[in-house]
């Protein structure tokens, strides 16, 4: 999951396709999480899942989370300006 993920549905389809890119289905992704496959389901779908369930998914598929700002800088975008 390299790209950035702005809604549920997004995050859905990255769960699925790195799921898939295991090899693994929905049932085995959702025993290494200790969850339901309905709730893999769920999570593929886009419909709100709680942080743990989401966690403990992006775990069992050897991923992690991480927050980055998408803000612009405007200091360093002055600065790049600057030296054009």
């Amino acid at each position: 999951m390299t790209n950035n993920l702005f809604n549920l549905r997004e995050l859905g389809r990255a769960v699925r396709s790195e799921r898939k890119a295991l090899g693994l289905t929905q049932a085995e992704l959702a025993k290494r999480a200790g969850l339901r496959r309905e709730t893999i389901i769920q999570l593929e779908a886009g419909v709100n899942i709680s942080a743990h369930t989401l966690l403990q998914t992006c775990t069992s598929l050897g991923k992690c989370l991480r927050i980055d700002d998408v803000r612009l800088d405007y200091d360093r975008l002055r600065e790049a300006l600057d030296e054009v």
